[in-house]
């Protein structure tokens, strides 16, 4: 088992890796990322966890430079969910539609398939089919449990 890695984030939004004992960069922490170290970033003086923010920062940042992932209308319906009654279901799609896409992109990427020359448009449409699906169950089973949580009321 690997050891997490400290990175402090310090009042003037430096980075410092405690274990390089040098500071470092947004780029450097995607390196971190794109060679899947674990790692984690605390406010230096708090010791709260900064991580989930620095990754959005990272994100933004890959965002603006290049090609984006994700259109302006998705980005404001991101924000329209924030408070939502439906906020945790979307969270957990995204989290499940996401592993669902690393796990096809896994067999994508097999020699077998190239060999094959599987159809690839005809795969995202079978992952977003199964996308759907989940989030129909999920919606089916948030419906039923407000309708018991009002009966009982």
């Amino acid at each position: 088992m690997s050891k997490v890695r400290i990175i402090k984030k310090y009042p003037n939004r430096r980075l410092y890796d405690t274990e390089i004992s040098s500071y470092i960069t947004l780029q450097d922490v995607k390196e971190l990322v794109m060679s899947f170290q674990d790692f984690k970033v605390l406010d230096a003086k708090t010791q709260e966890d900064l991580t989930r923010c620095t990754l959005m920062q990272l994100i933004a940042e890959e965002e603006t430079n290049g090609n984006p992932i994700l259109s302006p209308d998705i980005l404001k319906e991101f924000v329209r969910f924030y408070g939502d009654s439906m906020q945790a279901m979307m969270s957990r799609f995204l989290e499940h539609s996401v592993k669902l896409f690393m796990e096809k992109r896994a067999g994508l990427k097999s020699p077998l398939n190239s060999m094959l020359a599987t159809n690839q448009t005809s795969q995202m449409h079978n992952i977003a089919e199964q996308n759907i699906d989940t989030f129909s169950s999920d919606l089916e089973n948030k419906t039923a449990s407000n309708k018991s949580a009002q009966i009982s009321q």
